[in-house]
């Protein structure tokens, strides 16, 4: 077996050969510890039938422990700079296809229909540039991807905030978004330390593990977002006075807001980081005919 790529000495001299050196604004912090890269795949229950999409692969770290791990691994780097490193770093993997691409520019659908047609499962794993965690999660949650989960290194008050329960401080618009449709754990804490450059925070790998079905049918899963993104705008304020300030015409429609708080056997003067959600579903469903965006245009 090759010398793993994640060891100090080795990630100097592979970044030395290859004269790179590190962009910020991409966010590039490499793992040098292959210890973490052993228990990210781990968490990930990979086996030689399934595939993997991998963000941000960098100089490979991660890469060849998933592809030794699992059948295929389809990475996609944006930083062009990176892929003469990848070709001599992934030389001795055969079942590693590295993508010149922004990933949240990319026809997700298609890579995968390219990729990865009669695999019977795909999974992402990833250590994701931090200034793009959320979107990168939400690309592939409402666009449908067929994954049945992710394990993700992202800042460690991002995950705190993916995984929070109501009622918590971190609990808001983001916890209700992925927990509509993932369960959510943090799987491990990962100190600075062992990151080149080292970033200023810790880190945490993320479980995402899809749900069979959401915790509450929802009409217009849009609207749902919109509503619970409304219900925290100023988080001391009761969950009325959100959706008045948030919602088109709200202080003129306060009589239709609270009918359909009370529908949804919600009291008005509760603060939105308290509802759960399957509370937020059920308060989108009965807010929906007055408030979504097509009956606003009649």
């Amino acid at each position: 077996m090759t010398k793993d790529i994640a060891t100090p000495m080795r990630t100097k001299e592979i970044l030395e050969r290859h004269g790179f050196s590190f962009k910020k604004s991409l966010g590039q912090n490499f793992l040098i510890d292959p210890n973490v890269l052993e228990n990210i795949v781990a968490n990930a229950h990979l086996t030689k039938t399934m595939g993997v999409i991998e963000i941000g692969p960098g100089i490979g770290a991660l890469t060849e422990h998933l592809a030794r791990a699992a059948k295929k691994v389809v990475a996609f780097e944006i930083d062009g700079r990176l892929l003469p490193v990848l070709e001599d770093t992934m030389s001795p993997y055969d079942n590693v296809t590295v993508i010149h691409q922004d990933i949240l520019e990319t026809n997700l659908m298609e890579a995968m229909e390219e990729h990865f047609a009669g695999f019977d499962e795909v999974v992402v794993v990833a250590n994701l540039p931090y200034y793009v965690t959320t979107p990168i999660i939400m690309k592939f949650l409402l666009e449908k991807i067929p994954i049945s989960g992710m394990v993700i290194m992202m800042q460690k008050e991002v995950a705190d905030r993916i995984t929070a329960n109501p009622g918590t401080k971190a609990y808001g618009s983001l916890s209700i978004a992925i927990q509509y449709y993932m369960d959510a754990e943090v799987a491990m804490i990962v100190p600075k330390t062992v990151f080149m450059p080292q970033p200023n925070v810790d880190s945490a790998v993320l479980r995402l593990t899809r749900k069979e079905s959401p915790p509450a049918e929802v009409i217009d899963e849009d609207f749902l977002f919109r509503i619970s993104r409304g219900s925290f705008v100023q988080r001391r304020k009761t969950i009325l006075n959100n959706l008045q300030s948030s919602l088109l015409d709200g202080k003129q429609k306060k009589d239709l807001i609270v009918e359909a708080l009370e529908r949804a056997n919600i009291d008005p003067g509760r603060r939105g980081e308290t509802l759960s959600v399957a509370e937020f579903a059920k308060l989108s469903n009965e807010l929906y005919e007055d408030f979504n965006l097509e009956s606003n245009k009649r």
